[in-house]
């Protein structure tokens, strides 16, 4: 009792000497059980977590064992501060700096964890051929999910600051509309980059034809895709064109439908007429990746009897497809001089009646 008598008779600012060292206990002590808390209890559920087949348990329990010594010396400083009698000004700066701190603290490990997500996702997507495209989307992702958090905590802070947070959301909302008007075009563009990353109706490599364009794709942004035409020279499209235009994407079909009409000089012979088909059918036999499907006298032309052609390249290349066709074409030709089976051409007649 003498002891406590003792550190009774000294007082500073309202509090006796006995009080600031319980103050000084309770820091203390907090301190103590947090590192325990750090050291043993955190150490033991990281080895039970490397058993399990899921990742994000070590991430939640890496981000709360990597916590600084700074935040354990600020809750228990918090804590032992709450056992003193102080001024009611000096409790709303020690909330206020207490709450920046912690608020602070929750969203570096929240954005952590977010990073570890992104990081995960676009390891899954490794190797793949939209590799490029899943990168800037993800990271356009990332940044906008920081910017809400940090934003989130931004008015959370000034709310208990006692700051008219409704007056300011407001005030950000009218903004933002505004912005959202002045950017209407821009804006459009990133969410139908968004729409193009989640529907994906063509990917990075693809061949496809936007209206009278066609190439292949070579990086889709946030705003544009680019498109390597068949001439060399770079197309750039607003990704707004490409999600309300019809695109036909090459890349997915196995096999190109290749149709044609022929024309052979009038006066040819029935039989070479009937010999046709099989003519062509063995000149599409001989390319190894071709396949017949029909061969047939169509109709009369003004100037020619009319054959249609058509065969199927067993490729999604168009470089496969040409190349096939010219030796068809070679193959026809050839085996038409063979057999004296002359190809049509426009040509007029002019009949002279003498009297």
């Amino acid at each position: 009792m003498e002891i406590f008598e003792f550190l009774n008779q000294y007082n500073w600012w309202g509090n006796s000497l006995y009080d600031y060292l319980f103050s000084l206990c309770v820091i203390i002590g907090v301190i103590i059980v947090l590192k325990v808390f750090q050291l043993v209890i955190i150490a033991r559920l990281k080895k039970l977590a490397k058993k399990t087949k899921t990742d994000i348990d070590d991430v939640l329990i890496d981000v709360i064992g990597n916590v600084k010594a700074s935040f354990y010396f600020v809750v228990a400083f918090y804590l032992g501060l709450q056992t003193l009698v102080l001024p009611e000004d000096w409790f709303k700066v020690i909330n206020i700096i207490f709450l920046i701190y912690i608020v602070y603290e929750i969203i570096r490990a929240i954005v952590r964890i977010v990073d570890f997500a992104a990081a995960k996702y676009l390891k899954v997507t490794d190797g793949k051929e939209d590799k490029r495209q899943s990168k800037s989307m993800i990271r356009a992702l990332t940044l906008i999910a920081k910017i809400i958090l940090w934003s989130f905590g931004l008015i959370l802070i000034l709310g208990n600051m006692g700051v008219d947070v409704t007056s300011l959301i407001a005030g950000i909302g009218i903004g933002g509309i505004a912005i959202a008007l002045a950017l209407q075009n821009i804006l459009s563009d990133v969410f139908c980059a968004f729409s193009i990353y989640i529907d994906k109706p063509f990917i990075t490599g693809d061949y496809i034809v936007v209206g009278s364009d066609s190439g292949t794709v070579e990086h889709i942004g946030l705003k544009t895709t680019r498109i390597r035409t068949l001439q060399g020279e770079e197309l750039i499209v607003a990704n707004q064109e490409l999600t309300t235009a019809r695109v036909q994407n090459f890349k997915s079909m196995e096999q190109r439908r290749i149709t044609m009409v022929l024309g052979v000089v009038y006066g040819t012979p029935i039989g070479k007429l009937k010999n046709i088909p099989k003519i062509v059918k063995g000149a599409i036999k001989k390319a190894k990746i071709a396949e017949f499907v029909r061969c047939y006298f169509e109709s009369y032309g003004d100037s020619s009897l009319n054959y249609k052609i058509v065969y199927t390249v067993n490729s999604s290349e168009f470089e496969d497809a040409a190349k096939v066709k010219e030796k068809i074409n070679y193959e026809i030709y050839r085996e038409f001089n063979k057999e004296g089976i002359e190809f049509a051409y426009p040509t007029q007649t002019l009949e002279v009646n003498m009297k």
